[in-house]
């Protein structure tokens, strides 16, 4: 091997090294193996954003209904205060809320706290503001968890170690095998998401009850009845958002 391919190897590896990071995920303590920086993924998924942003704008699809959106970023604005308290970093984050009236979107987050909620899903649910907490605060949850940087983390071993985080997001939208591959995955960051975000809600003051309801509607929902390996059984969920009430009433009497 020549020096200027040792050179390059071994710049490789101190980077690669530098990326390298275990974190611990707030509220729930499991622990994730990232392989690229916040930074880079923070940045790509604010590409993405606002691509997104974009694309609905030019089709008159985002932000469409005002009172909705201002009811999200009202919500959202005290469930960002909450989740400082899990992760004092986020309270830098440029948070970001905005609804669609695209009937194909119901909720998503992406890494470094973008969130979009779907206004026809919210509609369809006919969620309360305790409910409706509770849906953004499990968005919310997966951008807290690094959930996103995490899932590029673990395409990378799947893939090799030899893509950059950019090909990988793409790879995530196109590959259905390597989706296949990240099911295990996605369903232990839905679980996940789904306690921390409890734990967010029930921080910010909304009530255990509204929590619990948000579950029973997703359940009884066409939303609900269409289940995936990529999450949990509704079944699950619903019995993990009741065994929570149980607990937050023990640990508020």
């Amino acid at each position: 091997m020549g020096k200027l391919s040792s050179l390059f190897l071994m710049s490789a590896l101190i980077c690669g090294s530098a990326q390298a990071e275990n974190l611990e995920v707030p509220g729930t303590g499991r622990w994730e193996g990232m392989a690229f920086s916040s930074s880079e993924v923070d940045q790509l998924a604010q590409e993405k954003y606002d691509e997104m942003l974009s694309d609905f704008a030019a089709n008159k699809k985002l932000d469409a209904d005002g009172e909705a959106t201002r009811r999200v970023q009202r919500i959202g604005a005290v469930l960002v205060a909450s989740s400082a308290r899990f992760k004092p970093s986020t309270a830098a984050w440029k948070w970001e809320f905005h609804t669609t009236a695209d009937a194909n979107v119901d909720a998503l987050s992406l890494s470094g706290g973008k969130i979009m909620i779907g206004s026809a899903f919210v509609d369809s649910l006919k969620l309360t503001d305790g409910e409706l907490a509770m849906l953004i605060a499990h968005e919310m949850a997966h951008a807290i968890a690094e959930h996103q940087r995490e899932e590029l983390s673990e395409a990378s071993q799947i893939k090799g170690g030899h893509l950059t985080a950019q090909v990988l997001m793409a790879d995530l939208e196109l590959d259905l095998g390597l989706q296949i591959k990240l099911y295990a995955l996605s369903s232990t960051q839905e679980a996940e998401a789904d306690e921390l975000g409890m734990l967010i809600a029930h921080e910010a003051g909304w009530k255990t009850g509204d929590m619990v309801s948000f579950y029973r509607k997703l359940a009884a929902s066409d939303q609900g009845a269409v289940e995936s390996h990529a999450y949990p059984s509704m079944a699950s969920r619903l019995s993990m958002a009741t065994g929570m009430q149980r607990l937050f009433a023990s640990m508020d009497n």
